[in-house]
């Protein structure tokens, strides 16, 4: 028969469960120990951009939507044209070679998409 910390004898049917939930009790801890320090590490230097990359999944999704309606010859300048910017600057963007674009220019990029699906030219 098991023990607690204070000799209280444990039935051993509930030995195995009270080992099982400070398994789980650690691994809970280690968890948010590990997301905190995630959630607080300094990205660089304040004023510097962020690059692509695993922190940055969402864009990632919105560079791969954007280069599937970029297909067709011409869209990418009357993209950059619509937000603008140089061309190869949204090449930059899209090809994750650099840094990312700010709030302002993915939400236009954004609105490009959505009025191009919808079948409307927002670049004119």
């Amino acid at each position: 028969m098991g023990y607690t910390c204070l000799m209280i004898p444990v039935h051993p049917q509930l030995e195995i469960w009270m080992k099982l939930s400070e398994a789980l009790a650690t691994a809970a801890a280690t968890g948010a120990e590990r997301t905190y320090q995630a959630l607080h590490r300094r990205r660089g230097p304040a004023g510097h951009a962020r690059r692509p990359g695993v922190d940055t999944p969402m864009w990632i999704v919105c560079a791969v939507m954007l280069r599937n309606d970029l297909r067709k010859y011409g869209d990418k300048a009357a993209l950059a044209r619509y937000l603008g910017i140089p061309r190869q600057r949204l090449s930059d963007f899209l090809t994750g070679r650099r840094r990312l674009p700010d709030a302002e220019i993915v939400l236009r990029m954004l609105h490009w998409l959505a009025e191009r699906r919808a079948g409307r030219d927002p670049s004119v």
